[in-house]
């Protein structure tokens, strides 16, 4: 151990503090010997450090900080080095903030579209979820300001997300679910990795040996530390034995005690408590000595991070639709501009990741900064959804004088949100009304659309131009202009498919788990592995993006070391192509999809240039996960390597032998036969089981039964005291009222989903784990029994122990103030 000396000089509660926060940001310090406390944050695309009071959700105001574009807008410029350029202005900030930890980058797999959570995550393939966050990584890192990749693992829906059950198969958890992280912990040297609020197969992951130590330490070679999301943690003591280290937020005394308790009662090995101190301390010494070492200003360049901004979103718009090309716009035609979201930019999602930018550009501004014509706006459409006749018409007379048209458009603040899922894939019916109602008097339509994740367009047909910036950043409106004049050219490709309605997904059966599980029955058949794997007509495809320019794909060269290919622009303007590899296997003994994503450049070129681009073969190129060994194999034969400009658009096709590892295939064919077909989309009991290689677990509550601490308020429909199912109602109709007026309440929808236990671990000790029993016992119909347990629990919290009386002058743990 590294610092073997300094944890033999602590006293067993000393090192119990030190695996809990001290707040809800810091972790402990402990000031007679040495040992600082760091600092964290959320900031996935921008600094939420809390000015005041702290909450999780970001309902409560935090200081300045440049809003980058979310994850959702950034892998579409599928240009890990911009990643990795806007991940040091994310570490600036941090440093000038007095930050250490930064809670991010976000890079769960978009399992479904309906996830509320989207805006914060990469794409559907793990791969390129991968490759974008170890460029944030490496660039948040060089700042001496640790990154942390989340949310670690199988956290793919919010719906009841810290009760769940993520039920899946070993193949799929290791090559879909945690490929991303793999790469982000190889490549990009993450620092830190958070841990989901769910169960995967049964245990949480918070607690789970087979992912924090099996997986993430001996396989990747981790050499950080484990910060559970906040209120993740289940069973502290287990966790911290099975490869966890810090719990968030603070759990008061509570959890020095647990982890006592457990030392002492033998279910945590000291020893095994020593070494994740030592894990533990490792990285706080390092991000300490960088916060002193590093000649950080006192303040950043708002204007240059600002500008750097908007050149980082330019970069993430992708182009879907240029009929009779009709953008960019020409200079001598009038612009009408309708929309609600041209006045009040939609520019990032809610929840924890909510940034407070610096700057904040909207549409309007910004157009009146250009020499363009544009003869008025409209509002055209109330935000939330509801009719409102005069606002269309008012956008039909601007349309008629109109020789372009530009709609606005988007899902509102109520549609994505962290704490719930959407219910459908539909635009809001009012600017779906709008659309049709403009075009009736004018054809040339552009919609630019702002979203965190892939909708239904049955209008596509009524438009001849659309721009999707998905969340674009505090910069995003000025980004936006430039790319319809034609200042920018778009460059943006698809990291999602964009299915033609919700019913296409290939989860749709079984999205989202609504009680104790979510089954992950389609398996690796996730997004385009789906889609082109089964022949399932897409809207737009994984990859795709227009652009103002054309390339060449020539002369493909298929090596032992990768491919080589020939790019050239064809086109009159200058501008960037995303060349795409694919690879597949025909005669395949293991049933796999028919393309996997295994490698991609992207190259900017000026008009007639070319450029020779080699996308090296790695070791992630012709592997899948063996079942039967428990390992990485590769199976031998002929593999086809498809270049193209998406998972459609395959240019150029060669082919390589590779020399398997020749182990026997784990599957039995018949027996999983729809899997083999990727007839995915309704497997039955038999085959899940068969895919599983166990039982299935129990999926439905038990309602016969008592509630337990696992078990969340929103379940207490059921509860046997009747005053707790009237809470209930009450909870419920101040959630569903504030949805309804476009407000989601997040600290009601959080509650809602919240189990017992996280009654005591997110209060940060002002409620303890007894006294939440207290409180379930009232709520299972025991209020006598349920009382006395809360004043006792009350009662054995204020008792005073020697780790929180914090002595300086001879030991003793800080909870406060400054180190």
């Amino acid at each position: 151990m590294r610092y073997e000396k300094l944890i033999s000089d602590m006293t067993l509660e000393e090192k119990a503090a030190l695996t809990s926060g001290k707040g809800f940001w810091d972790s402990v310090n402990i000031q007679r010997l040495g040992i600082p406390s760091i600092k964290m944050s959320d900031g996935p695309h921008g600094i939420r450090k809390q000015a005041g009071d702290a909450d999780h959700l970001g309902l409560n105001k935090s200081v300045p900080a440049t809003c980058f574009p979310t994850a959702a807008s950034m892998a579409n410029t599928w240009n890990p080095a911009l990643g990795e350029a806007v991940g040091q202005y994310l570490g600036k900030e941090a440093m000038v903030q007095g930050i250490n930890v930064l809670l991010g980058p976000g890079l769960n797999i978009k399992r479904s579209p309906l996830c509320g959570r989207n805006f914060e995550y990469f794409s559907e393939d793990p791969y390129l979820a991968g490759k974008m966050a170890a460029g944030y990584v490496i660039g948040i890192q060089s700042e001496g300001v640790a990154a942390c990749p989340k949310h670690y693992a199988v956290n793919s829906q919010e719906l009841r997300r810290m009760h769940n059950d993520s039920v899946l198969d070993e193949r799929t958890l290791r090559e879909i679910y945690t490929t991303g992280f793999e790469i982000a912990v190889k490549e990009g040297e993450a620092m830190t990795i958070m841990s989901a609020y769910n169960k995967v197969n049964g245990i949480y992951a918070n607690e789970h040996e087979h992912l924090l130590r099996g997986i993430l330490v001996d396989e990747w070679g981790f050499d950080g530390f484990v910060i559970s999301d906040w209120g993740a943690s289940n069973d502290h003591a287990l966790g911290v034995a099975n490869g966890s280290h810090l719990e968030m937020p603070t759990t008061g005394k509570d959890g020095i005690k647990l982890i006592v308790d457990a030392v002492k009662s033998g279910k945590l090995d000291e020893s095994v408590l020593d070494e994740r101190l030592d894990e533990f301390l490792s990285v706080v010494f390092r991000l300490k000595e960088a916060q002193a070492t590093k000649n950080t200003p006192s303040d950043f360049d708002i204007e240059d991070h600002h500008v750097s901004a908007r050149k980082a979103a330019e970069e993430c718009i992708v182009l879907l639709k240029n009929e009779e090309e009709i953008l960019p716009i020409k200079s001598n035609r009038k612009i009408g501009i309708i929309g609600d979201f041209a006045k009040d930019t939609r520019y990032q999602g809610a929840g924890s990741s909510l940034v407070n930018p610096t700057k904040l550009d909207n549409a309007l501004e910004a157009w009146k900064k250009t020499d363009a014509k544009v003869i008025g706006y409209e509002q055209g459409f109330e935000r939330h959804g509801k009719s409102n006749s005069e606002l269309i018409f008012k956008a039909v007379a601007l349309a008629k004088k109109s020789d372009v048209v530009l709609m606005y458009l988007g899902l509102d603040e109520v549609s994505e949100s962290e704490g719930r899922d959407r219910d459908h894939m539909k635009m809001p019916e009012n600017q779906v009304a709008a659309i049709e109602a403009v075009a009736e008097v004018n054809p040339n339509i552009i919609v630019i659309l702002s979203a965190g994740a892939a909708v239904e367009m049955p209008w596509i047909d009524q438009v001849k131009g659309l721009i999707h910036g998905y969340l674009l950043g505090q910069a995003g409106s000025e980004s936006l202009v430039n790319v319809v004049l034609g200042n920018v050219c778009p460059s943006g490709r698809l990291a999602e498919s964009y299915p033609l309605k919700l019913e296409d997904t290939p989860c749709h059966s079984y999205y989202p788990g609504t009680e104790l599980t979510s089954e992950y029955r389609e398996g690796v058949f996730v997004g385009y592995r789906y889609y082109e794997t089964a022949e399932v007509p897409v809207l737009f495809p994984f990859g795709f993006g227009l652009s103002y320019t054309e390339f060449s794909f020539d002369a493909l060269k298929v090596t032992e070391h990768g491919v080589i290919v020939d790019i050239t622009n064809v086109g009159d303007v200058a501008g960037a192509e995303v060349i795409q590899m694919y690879i597949s296997k025909a005669g395949t003994k293991i049933y796999r999809p028919v393309k996997e994503l295994k490698g991609f450049s992207k190259v900017y070129l000026q008009p007639g240039a070319s450029i020779q681009v080699e996308i090296p073969f790695d070791d992630k190129t012709f592997r899948y996960y063996n079942t039967g060994t428990n390992s990485w194999e590769v199976e031998g034969g002929t593999y086809q390597v498809m270049i193209g400009a998406s998972v459609a658009d395959i240019r150029l096709q060669g082919e390589i032998q590779v020399e398997g590892t020749a182990a026997q295939s784990p599957y039995d064919a018949l027996e999983l036969k729809d899997y083999y077909k990727g007839n995915i989309k309704n497997i039955d009991d038999a085959q899940f089981q068969a895919l599983l290689g166990r039982a299935l677990p129990v999926s439905k509550w038990d309602t016969s039964k008592p509630l337990n601490l696992n078990d969340t308020v929103g379940q207490m429909f059921y509860a046997k005291s009747f005053m707790a199912r009237i809470a209930l109602k009450i909870i419920a109709h101040i959630k569903d009222n504030s949805i309804k007026k476009g407000k989601p309440n997040l600290n009601i929808l959080f509650i809602y989903d919240i189990p017992f236990r996280g009654i005591a671990k997110m209060m940060g000790g002002a409620i303890s784990m007894e006294m939440a029993e207290g409180i379930l016992e009232m709520v299972n119909g025991h209020g006598f029994k349920g009382i006395k347990k809360l004043i006792k629990g009350a009662m054995h919290k204020n008792v005073k122990t020697e780790v929180n009386q914090g002595k300086n002058d001879n030991g003793g743990v800080s909870y406060g103030g400054n180190d």
